[in-house]
């Protein structure tokens, strides 16, 4: 009888460990892509949707992606610490800035992968985080840009794959404040992952915009 248990509590705990395993090789794992020799193709995007830590970990899988950077965004307190992030004060959304290669992957999937990762729908809320530095945001560089959000934010809002009202703020870009070195690459360096979304967002805007963007590609001297 006890060498039965002893051979069970073995078992389990090679489970508990492969199982910790696995998930930690996949939080390291970034799928990003080498700078593009077209200076033109690189391009930066910021968004907000909860802790930064997951969210730079979800963008950093998305082909395309060069490189991210967690941060704070949408304040008024110039160069903001963690802390006084934190202290709701400041106005500051824990953000991530997105540099792609806009020949790899498009704004508008980008978008995609953004609604895919958390809830629009909650408000200064992201699971068991709270607060107006949670708050879902899109920050736009230009007009371009806001078409594009705005355009995406409604068809995912008519095509009810959430129940409830997208209260994302779509708003011009302000400056963005690198977070400390600590914040960077979180999970890839820690194990574990959050951010897995309550639904998965695929477009006609980004499948159309993914379209033009291939097409554009094979036009191109190889």
């Amino acid at each position: 009888m006890r060498y039965a248990i002893v051979v069970l509590v073995a078992v389990a705990l090679g489970m508990v460990l492969m199982w910790r395993g696995t998930r930690e090789v996949s939080a390291g794992t970034a799928v990003n892509t080498p700078i593009p020799a077209n200076p033109a193709d690189v391009r930066t995007a910021i968004f907000a949707a909860g802790c930064f830590w997951g969210v730079q970990e979800r963008f950093d899988h998305v082909p395309g992606v060069i490189s991210t950077e967690a941060g704070y965004c949408g304040g008024s307190l110039a160069n903001p610490t963690y802390e006084d992030v934190s202290s709701h004060g400041t106005g500051h959304a824990e953000s991530v800035k997105v540099t792609y290669d806009g020949s790899k992957v498009s704004y508008a999937e980008l978008l995609d992968a953004f609604w895919s990762m958390h809830d629009p729908t909650t408000k200064d809320r992201q699971g068991p985080d709270w607060g107006s530095n949670y708050r879902s945001v899109i920050f736009y560089a230009d007009p371009e840009e806001e078409k594009i959000a705005k355009a995406s934010r409604d068809e995912v809002q008519a095509s009810g794959v959430f129940s409830g009202k997208i209260v994302t703020d779509i708003v011009p870009a302000a400056t963005f404040y690198k977070a400390e070195d600590y914040h960077q690459e979180y999970f890839a360096k820690n194990g574990g992952t959050c951010h897995n979304g309550i639904a998965v967002v695929h477009t006609k805007l980004a499948a159309e915009a993914k379209k033009a963007r291939e097409a554009a590609a094979s036009t191109q001297p190889k």
